[in-house]
C-alpha cells in the first residue's frame, strides 16, 4: 500500500476517496529537499495501484506551499557518474509522477510556489490559488536552466509566450496574474477560503462517474504526449549539473533571496 512508504517529508491524510498529501517542512516554508523530491516521486508512482482514491489533493502545510530549493542543503558527492545523473534526474521524476498519476490531482496553492513548487503545482491537474501566492521560476536568473522539463510543461499549459516571459525573465506573478494566464483554474481571497474552494472542486469531480473521469484524464493525457515528442527535458538534469559550475551560478544560487 502506498502509505507503508516511509516518509519524512509528507504527510498523508487519506480521507474516503480523496487522499491530502502535504509537504511537511513548514520550518523551511516547505523548500524542497532530495528526501522530499525522492518522496513526491515515489508516492505519487505508488498512488497508481490504489484505485480507492480518485482524487489527490497536494499542498503545503504552513506558510507556503512550496519555496523552491532548500539551498542550505549539504548533500554528499556522489559516488560515480551514474548515480550523479540519477540524482539529477528525481526532479523531472517527480513532476512527470504528479502529471502522470492515475487519479485527479489538485495543487492547493498558498504562500509561495517557487522553482520546484512551481513544478510541482504545474504538474497537477487543476489547481486552485490564493491571490497573493506567489508563483516564479528564478533558475535564469539563478544561472541555470530551469530543470525537470518544466519548460515544455509550461509551454503546454500556458502557452509559448507567457512560458517565455515567465522562464526567460524570471518575472514574479501572484495568483490573479497566475489565473489569467491560465496556470491557476481559481483563485480565492484568502488562505481561509482556499480549503472550501478545493473541496467544490473536489466534490464535483466525485460527482461524476469515475470510470469516465479517468479515461478522459487518459485522453488529455495522451494528446498531451504529442508535446513530448522531440522533448529534450531528460538532458535537463546534465544541463543544470554543467551550468551550476559556471561562475555566473556559483556567485548568484549561494546569496540569491
Amino acid at each position: 500500500m502506498a502509505f507503508q512508504l516511509k516518509l519524512e517529508t509528507l504527510q498523508v491524510e487519506p480521507d474516503g476517496e480523496v487522499v491530502r498529501i502535504w509537504f511537511n517542512r513548514p520550518e523551511s516554508r516547505n523548500a524542497h529537499n532530495q528526501q522530499m523530491v525522492k518522496e513526491v516521486g515515489d508516492l505519487f508512482m505508488a498512488l497508481n495501484s490504489q484505485s480507492e482514491y480518485r482524487v489527490a489533493v497536494l499542498g503545503g502545510n504552513g506558510k507556503s506551499f512550496c519555496a523552491g530549493a532548500d539551498r542550505k542543503e549539504q548533500l554528499p558527492e556522489p559516488t560515480n557518474d551514474l548515480e550523479a545523473r540519477y540524482l539529477g534526474q528525481l526532479g523531472r521524476r517527480a513532476a512527470r509522477a504528479i502529471e502522470d498519476c492515475e487519479i485527479v490531482t489538485i495543487g492547493r496553492i498558498h504562500g509561495h510556489a517557487i522553482g520546484g513548487g512551481c513544478c510541482f503545482a504545474a504538474s497537477c491537474d487543476f489547481r486552485i490559488s490564493t491571490a497573493d501566492a506567489l508563483f516564479y521560476v528564478p533558475e535564469v536568473e539563478l544561472g541555470v536552466p530551469l530543470p525537470w522539463g518544466a519548460t515544455p510543461r509550461l509551454i503546454h499549459e500556458i502557452g509559448a509566450s507567457r512560458a517565455r516571459q515567465m522562464v526567460m525573465t524570471s518575472e514574479r506573478i501572484d495568483g490573479r496574474k497566475a489565473a489569467e494566464w491560465g496556470l491557476v483554474h481559481e483563485i480565492v481571497g484568502d488562505e481561509t477560503e482556499l480549503d472550501a474552494a478545493v473541496g467544490r472542486w473536489t466534490e464535483r469531480i466525485l460527482s461524476l462517474p469515475s470510470v469516465s473521469v479517468q479515461m478522459a484524464k487518459y485522453q488529455m493525457r495522451g494528446y498531451s504526449q504529442m508535446s513530448r515528442m522531440g522533448d529534450l527535458s531528460e538532458f535537463d538534469g546534465d544541463a543544470s549539473a554543467r551550468a551550476i559550475k559556471t561562475a555566473d551560478a556559483q556567485s548568484r544560487f549561494g546569496n540569491f533571496g
